[in-house]
């Protein structure tokens, strides 16, 4: 019934074609066909109505020759020439394929948009040594929220019980539950698996990472490629041609036609008003890129519009951070060596004094290996960017960086570099070397698989940009198979190695996670941000956000967005290829009304479900 209620006009409007066509073919008498005519009529008004109403809003908008002008025009013109049954044809199947091509946008957009569905309206807050339940708009920053099992995680927060499970697909499109420690960030839209939880607000309710993925949603749904673009500049250009074509085919042949029919160019026409209808390729083209941006988010891929569905195709070189995006970014101490006499005990607590005002993973290496209870405080604590950390404890000036911090303070003896293939970190007590910390990434899982996919896939160059010294860059980069790889760069270092590519006429990548990353992946045509580790500041500035921290989500973007380019080409080729044919057929007079139907109506059909292949398309 809610169907019926739904699409009321096109059931009646459909019921009275059929017993027109009834009475109209079934019965021979005057009176029979009068009564037809009448059904005709009824039918066109309730079918027709609704679009000639648009027409008009249309026109008084200033769009005088839109689509559904046309389809008006052409209709009354069938009428005119007695062609009633094929009038009411003509609009009655535009307005199911309208309804067929609104309802497939509304799902795609659906698709884009379901993390809505995800956010929480409720949070349990401990206020006043009692349990409120709130919207988490009103939760303030610092307060301590619980999460029952199978609850969502309304705001994003810290642990504060031991080991969770949480399912994040919402945020990341991975279906594996993520295990979280205590003290680690938990985001909204997650859900708690297994046991109740409290979780200490970090953030309110309009900065939580799922608030800010609906944002990037949203500015992506209206984010047009430049196909879309010129398809929308096109349709203008394109419809008020058709119409005066239109009128030259109706009496230009007068001049030429020996038996000049009036009724029959016309006709001609007006067959030619419905097949230029240019709404399939209006509605398809966006359509197949919202079914990839769509596609994407499904696989935990923010695309922030989809021209970069469009950009991401011409990449001839990706730059990659090293630390976090192609490595875990989770180091460890592997060796610890004394220079002055000083215990490796003594030497890992004044280093780590120093580095427990450091959130940057070498810092939480050394914290990590540190014993806390035995860390002393740390005064005038300075990070000097890209070189390591400056303090004093207990009166001791004590460095903790690479060999540029070193020089940067004038020590350049009492240190040697190994061959190994790790990160050294020096530490120097008032002027002098006392020991090397050597720590060690791990490469990612799935990074050396997405070097050779890339390359498969055509990108030309894929280099490596990094801060660590370069035998560990080297290491990495032969292990991965790069191109290139280099190293002891500072932030502003690779924001020129990438500005150097860009002057090449090359369409440049970046790919980062941590706040020093921001301004290139600003710079770079297309920039990738490692959504689940990276900072606010990378993520808001990317361009494509990868929820999952995969390195593979970027050859799988590339794949998607490749899929979507060939689907939105076909529709262009075929609807315009069909309708070509027809306009021909048309012109020679040997088409009617119903091929028109198909070259509009079902041409438009045809495209949209071509371009829904894209959302069912798997790509992993």
């Amino acid at each position: 019934m809610d169907l019926l209620k739904k699409y009321k006009e096109i059931f009646l409007s459909g019921l009275l074609l059929v017993s027109a066509l009834s009475v109209d073919h079934l019965s021979s008498l005057n009176s029979a066909h009068s009564i037809a005519i009448a059904l005709y009529g009824i039918s066109y008004v309730v079918i027709g109505g609704p679009i000639w109403i648009k027409a008009v809003k249309s026109i008084r908008n200033g769009v005088i020759f839109g689509e559904f002008l046309l389809m008006g025009i052409a209709t009354v013109g069938a009428f005119f020439l007695g062609q009633y049954a094929e009038g009411v044809a003509v609009m009655l199947f535009y307005t199911i394929g309208e309804e067929v091509q609104h309802g497939a946008v509304n799902r795609a957009r659906h698709s884009i948009k379901k993390l809505i569905n995800e956010q929480p309206d409720i949070a349990t807050v401990e206020r006043n040594d009692t349990m409120q339940e709130l919207h988490p708009s009103k939760v303030e920053q610092g307060e301590i929220i619980r999460v029952k099992p199978g609850q969502k995680v309304p705001l994003d927060g810290e642990l504060l019980t031991g080991n969770a499970s949480f399912n994040t697909a919402a945020l990341t499109g991975e279906s594996k539950p993520m295990t979280v420690k205590k003290g680690n960030p938990v985001w909204a839209g997650a859900i708690n698996l297994d046991q109740p939880v409290r979780i200490k607000v970090t953030k309110t309710y309009k900065d939580t990472r799922l608030s800010k993925i609906l944002d990037l949603v949203q500015e992506a749904a209206h984010r047009k490629a430049p196909t879309q673009r010129f398809m929308t500049k096109f349709a203008r250009v394109y419809t008020p041609t058709v119409v005066w074509l239109a009128v030259g085919l109706t009496f230009i042949p007068w001049l030429f036609v020996e038996h000049y029919e009036f009724a029959d160019w016309l006709y001609r026409a007006l067959i030619f008003l419905v097949v230029s209808c240019p709404c399939g390729l209006v509605i398809s083209i966006p359509l197949g890129y919202f079914g990839g941006i769509g596609a994407a988010s499904r696989h935990g891929i923010l695309f922030k519009g989809s021209d970069y569905l469009d950009r991401i195709r011409n990449l001839n070189a990706l730059y990659f951070d090293k630390t976090g995006t192609m490595t875990e970014g989770s180091f460890k101490v592997r060796n610890i060596q004394s220079h002055n006499g000083l215990d490796s005990a003594t030497l890992i607590t004044l280093a780590a004094s120093v580095e427990q005002h450091s959130t940057h993973p070498v810092a939480q290496a050394i914290m990590d290996y540190s014993d806390e209870s035995r860390l002393e405080k740390a005064e005038n604590v300075e990070e000097i960017s890209g070189k390591g950390m400056v303090g004093s404890v207990e009166g001791k000036q004590v460095l903790v960086g690479n060999r540029e911090l070193l020089e940067t303070y004038g020590i350049s003896n009492g240190y040697a570099e190994g061959d190994s293939p790790y990160t050294d970190v020096y530490i120097a007590v008032d002027g002098d070397v006392a020991g090397t910390v050597s720590i060690a990434d791990q490469v990612k899982e799935d990074s050396r698989s997405t070097v050779q996919a890339l390359k498969r896939a055509g990108v030309e160059e894929l280099i490596m940009l990094s801060g660590d010294q370069q035998k560990v860059v080297d290491y990495v980069a032969d292990e991965l198979g790069l191109d290139r790889a280099i190293g002891e760069l500072l932030p502003d270092e690779k924001y020129k190695e990438v500005e150097q590519a860009l002057g090449d006429n090359k369409t440049v990548g970046f790919v980062g996670d941590g706040v020093n990353d921001a301004p290139v992946i600003t710079l770079a045509d297309i920039g990738f941000a490692m959504g689940g580790i990276g900072s606010d500041a990378t993520i808001e500035t990317a361009d494509v956000v990868i929820q999952t921290d995969q390195p593979s989500k970027i050859s799988t973007a590339l794949n998607i967005a490749n899929f979507t380019h060939r689907i939105v080409w076909e529709n262009i080729i075929f609807a315009i290829g069909i309708k070509v044919l027809v306009l021909g057929l048309a012109t020679l007079g040997m088409a009617t009304m119903w091929e028109a139907i198909f070259a509009d109506v079902g041409v438009a059909l045809i495209a949209i479900l071509n371009a829904v292949r894209i959302q069912q398309k798997p790509f992993d």
